[in-house]
């Protein structure tokens, strides 16, 4: 029995898979934990440099991809983003270039960028109330809702996969860009589920993309960390800090 054959009668009933002929499967990675992350700060869009802990944590899934081959990588704009994909390129067999796409960009939290919950909390109760009450479309103060973050990242998203048909491509980039994947893969996620779908510093998440359909081949897979101390799974998406 082919692989391909074996793929199809293994599909639940009813269920055909992306191609992977025409799909992509993009392993999305988030960066590793910011200065700002280990301060509880808002970071959206600012550029925040890695932190100690960041360094090892990007170091320690150098170590497990090393010597992989992917059709290319790329990486969110931030310095966060970037500087956890230079140091995962260079293990890389062929050590790729790592190309910046500003698609990709965390959730532009507008005026909370900086703040802590705290000050969130004293200066924008109302944001914080609409927010429980329609985590979808509420908007950060002057900033992006996950809907406009999902058509985003989403276009972003769907243009690498057009341009690597049949390939895997690593895609280093932030927590609710992945949650983002995680939608594209499903067809959506459920109303309520966003806040479930935690995203650890460094974990993997693996989706095949199809031009109209999608398939999660695993999430937020983190056992590179196993002997670090943290791997900070709070961001800007969830109303905390990322």
């Amino acid at each position: 029995m082919t692989p391909s054959a074996s793929r199809t009668r293994l599909a639940p009933f009813g269920f055909t898979p992306p191609d992977r002929r025409s799909a992509a499967e993009l392993w999305v990675v988030r960066h590793g934990e910011s200065t700002w992350n280990t301060e509880g700060r808002y970071q959206g869009q600012a550029d925040v440099p890695l932190s100690h802990i960041g360094v090892l944590q990007a170091a320690s899934l150098a170590e497990r991809l090393t010597g992989k081959h992917f059709a290319a990588v790329y990486s969110s704009d931030l310095l966060r983003a970037s500087q956890t994909a230079e140091a995962v390129a260079e293990r890389l067999e062929g050590q790729p270039r790592v190309q910046q796409v500003p698609g990709l960009r965390e959730i532009d939290v507008g005026e909370l960028s900086g703040l802590v919950i705290a000050d969130i909390r004293e200066r924008y109760p109302e944001y914080l109330e609409a927010l429980v009450a329609d985590p979808w479309t509420t908007r950060r103060p002057g900033g992006e809702s996950m809907q406009d973050l999902y058509g985003r990242c989403g276009e972003a998203l769907h243009a690498l996969r057009a341009r690597h048909p049949g390939g895997r491509v690593l895609v280093v980039t932030h927590g609710g860009v992945v949650r983002v994947a995680v939608g594209l893969a499903l067809g959506g996620v459920p109303e309520g589920a966003w806040a479930r779908l935690s995203v650890t510093n460094t974990s993997i998440t693996r989706v095949l993309l199809g031009e109209n359909s999608g398939t999660l081949l695993g999430f937020n897979d983190d056992a590179h960390l196993e002997d670090l101390l943290s791997a900070t799974e709070a961001d800007d998406v969830l109303g905390q800090a990322q």
